[in-house]
């Protein structure tokens, strides 16, 4: 997938392990410049392993997988840059259901990449004609987040005052439509 700023690479058996090695594996297979803290503090190690895992049982899904969010570069010689990641948890359930999720390292938050992402997920899924709802879940604390969300269309559907995460969902007809 590609935006106005942005690319999105699908996750590979290969980035997977490279993942694993370490950054600087993750800079050789993207070829792109990888920011000094990453990954993301929420993409876990057992994140990749469940992705590599899907991958590897199935790789006719792996456009419903993780996506690395590169930076195109802004003038020549330069190298695109990885900004983040974003991508769908599993593909639709039978009833039309997708989650998604997204990091943006830290040295690139609040530039819009979270944003410009997530739209391309949310026109990608909806481009599905067997996908009715996406849906996204945050920590009540993370104000950044959950802007992304309502500036996307996204409402609120829950919250739990007691693990802090707020529950997400934007359908077709609220897509792109500011929550209010």
């Amino acid at each position: 997938m590609v935006t106005d700023r942005l690319q999105l690479i699908p996750a590979t058996v290969a980035l997977c392990e490279a993942e694993m090695r370490g950054p600087a594996a993750v800079s050789t297979v993207l070829q792109a410049t990888v920011p000094q803290g990453w990954p993301p503090p929420v993409f876990e190690p057992d994140d990749i392993a469940r992705v590599r895992r899907q991958l590897a049982a199935a790789p006719s899904s792996s456009q419903w997988t993780l996506y690395y969010i590169l930076r195109q570069p802004v003038t020549d010689g330069e190298r695109s840059a990885l900004v983040g990641i974003a991508g769908y948890v599993n593909p639709p359930t039978d009833d039309g259901v997708v989650e998604i999720g997204y990091a943006i390292a830290a040295e690139y938050q609040r530039r819009g990449y979270a944003t410009e992402a997530v739209a391309a997920l949310l026109a990608r899924a909806f481009a599905d004609c067997g996908v009715r709802v996406v849906v996204a879940t945050t920590y009540s604390t993370l104000l950044p987040s959950i802007k992304v969300l309502q500036k996307l269309g996204f409402v609120e559907v829950s919250r739990n005052p007691t693990t802090n995460l707020v529950h997400f969902e934007c359908r077709p007809s609220t897509f792109g439509s500011p929550a209010a």
